[in-house]
């Protein structure tokens, strides 16, 4: 299995909004795709910025490069991210895993 990471963060005023926006797009966009196992997305507040964690779970490289394409290690984005103020990583990881235990 892989665990992809991305970490992003937004001025603490668009916080909400953009926590609902990433659930409409990375997370449901990733779960739309054969061979993702599931999306879980983490919050930290530091100062006046909202940092967001997004882990996607993948059976394989090839349902990695289904979501982000071939040049999979480039975060994927969104056209409305702009209006959130985000902070973007460009780059995210892919950690091959041999199990996942629950929280």
């Amino acid at each position: 299995m892989i665990v992809r990471t991305w970490h992003g963060c937004v001025p603490l005023k668009h916080a909400d909004g953009f926590a609902k926006h990433l659930e409409k797009t990375g997370v449901e966009h990733s779960k739309s795709i054969d061979g993702n196992r599931g999306a879980l997305v983490r919050r930290e507040t530091q100062g006046d910025w909202e940092h967001f964690f997004l882990a996607t779970y993948w059976q394989d490289l090839q349902s990695v490069k289904d979501f982000a394409g071939e040049n999979y290690h480039v975060a994927v984005t969104y056209p409305d991210d702009e209006q959130f103020e985000l902070l973007s990583d460009p780059y995210v990881f892919q950690h091959v895993v041999d199990a996942i235990s629950p929280l």
